[in-house]
């Protein structure tokens, strides 16, 4: 099968086309041939060694797929050959075929096609359980999401909106993404390039401050969001997209009741997949109903996997990448 392979941490072209063996599948798991995965900003940390989940070179990169089920294991009962599913791999997801775990299969609506599919899983998933499970968003509960006009920020303020919460405030990184956040419902967009997103967050709340946060980049606009946090409110951190860890005083934390959360979608796929399942069954729902629309940025073949990722890695990306087989 043809497969890509990071053959050493860097810069995109240290990603090659190779040939390799289908992979074979044990009792619990199942075979798919991928239609379409996407490029998610953890594919490129991992590219350049930075990502926690990642292992050392060589390795197969990539974290979900959409395809159809080819093989089933013994053990599997719920699944059958034919079936048109998302998944998330076993040893990566840029490859012709991929070994899922039964627990990390989930069947695709007839009204749902691939290239929707294929953007869902990691910006979808990722946003639902931050907003519904981690951050317990409340109705009319104001949310500030950070990198607004990414995969995950596009998705996470659709999802906030139909979560119940009230108004909701991006910001991005420069003015040329603005529109791109409110196409995606947001009722505010702030430009951190131009503007101080800590000032305008506590006008617009007439200084309540946000219920909700979602940070992905960490270092200085995590240690800013506590100026814009409401009392009660619930920071969640999910990312270190700027390279720095952002540092808290507890005393920020205690009187104002306050919390500050994490959550990694990596590792709730490896340490807890059961809890993916009313995640998937909503997510799904959601796309067959029309209610939340992925934003496709741009599609690539399988062979033009280094532009794929320059692309991404040039921050100039808005919504979901795709690569296709």
């Amino acid at each position: 099968m043809k497969a890509v392979q990071v053959i050493d941490f860097g810069g995109p072209e240290v990603l090659q086309i190779i040939q390799t063996d289908i992979p074979q599948i044990s009792e619990n798991e199942l075979l798919i041939k991928v239609v379409a995965t996407s490029v998610n900003f953890a594919d490129i940390k991992a590219r350049y060694g930075n990502y926690h989940n990642a292992g050392r070179p060589p390795f197969i990169p990539g974290l979900d797929v959409a395809g159809f089920i080819i093989e089933v294991g013994s053990n599997v009962k719920d699944f059958a050959v034919g079936q048109r599913v998302i998944a998330f791999p076993k040893n990566g997801s840029y490859a012709e075929y991929v070994v899922v775990d039964k627990n990390l299969v989930f069947v695709i609506p007839e009204n749902v096609d691939f290239d929707t599919a294929a953007a869902c899983p990691i910006v979808s998933f990722t946003s639902y359980k931050l907003l519904a499970d981690v951050a317990r968003l409340q109705p009319g509960e104001t949310v500030l999401i950070h990198a607004a006009s990414g995969g995950v920020g596009t998705t996470a303020i659709q999802l906030a909106k139909l979560l119940g919460a009230g108004d909701i405030i991006g910001s991005v990184g420069s003015e040329h993404k603005i529109p791109i956040a409110l196409e995606a419902g947001a009722n505010y967009v702030i430009s951190n390039e131009k503007e101080d997103f800590v000032n305008i967050v506590n006008k617009i709340t007439k200084g309540h401050g946000a219920d909700v946060i979602l940070d992905s980049i960490a270092g200085s606009v995590f240690e800013h969001s506590l100026k814009c946090l409401a009392y009660y409110g619930r920071l969640v951190n999910f990312g270190n997209a700027s390279g720095r860890s952002g540092q808290i005083n507890s005393n920020d934390l205690h009187s104002s009741c306050r919390s500050i959360l994490g959550f990694s979608f990596g590792t709730t796929r490896n340490k807890r997949p059961e809890q993916l399942k009313e995640t998937a069954s909503r997510i799904l729902e959601y796309l067959s109903a029309g209610e939340l629309i992925m934003k496709i940025d741009k599609q690539y073949s399988i062979d033009e996997v280094q532009a794929a990722h320059a692309w991404v890695e040039s921050r100039k990306s808005t919504g979901k990448v795709i690569l296709k087989f």
